[in-house]
């Protein structure tokens, strides 16, 4: 009976150990709410980040050329292609708050940075939430939803 009982609680915390977030749960290939791009997120040392893998409409329609990031603020990396970018970096696994915390997300549409925070609604659905002067209530949630596992 008390091997039983052993077995039962060892299954039991083993199951439980999985259901678990892991920060590494954010690793994979991510397609953005417009449909526009796939990030590819990666953990980097202990931080996690993310760049542009692929863009829907990769070519600037003016040019014929790849889209360059032309709306960056600095000048010197406006000819930069934005695909290959990395967009979202500097995040941290916060395992009480279940989010990834402390990193930004560049919107190369308008060359604009915001902090940002991110957490899974599901095992295939992020909400990524950008928001400037460090409130999150003065924010935009974009979902993301997986494509490709780690």
């Amino acid at each position: 009976m008390k091997k039983m009982i052993l077995a039962l609680l060892a299954m039991l915390s083993t199951t439980l150990l999985l259901a678990q977030k892991s920060g590494d749960d954010v690793v994979g290939v991510w397609k953005n709410g417009e449909g526009t791009a796939l990030i590819k997120m990666v953990k980097n040392g202990e931080k996690y980040q993310g760049k542009i893998v692929w863009l829907k409409e990769p070519k600037d329609p003016e040019t014929g050329q790849p889209k360059l990031d032309k709306n960056h603020p600095e000048e010197a990396v406006r000819t930069r292609p934005i695909l290959g970018l990395t967009n979202v970096w500097g995040f941290t696994y916060n395992a009480d708050e279940k989010e990834w915390q402390g990193g930004n997300i560049y919107d190369p549409k308008n060359g604009k940075t915001y902090d940002c925070v991110i957490s899974m609604k599901d095992a295939n659905t992020l909400n990524v939430r950008g928001f400037i002067m460090g409130m999150s209530m003065f924010g935009r949630t974009d979902t993301w939803v997986r494509q490709v596992a780690k």
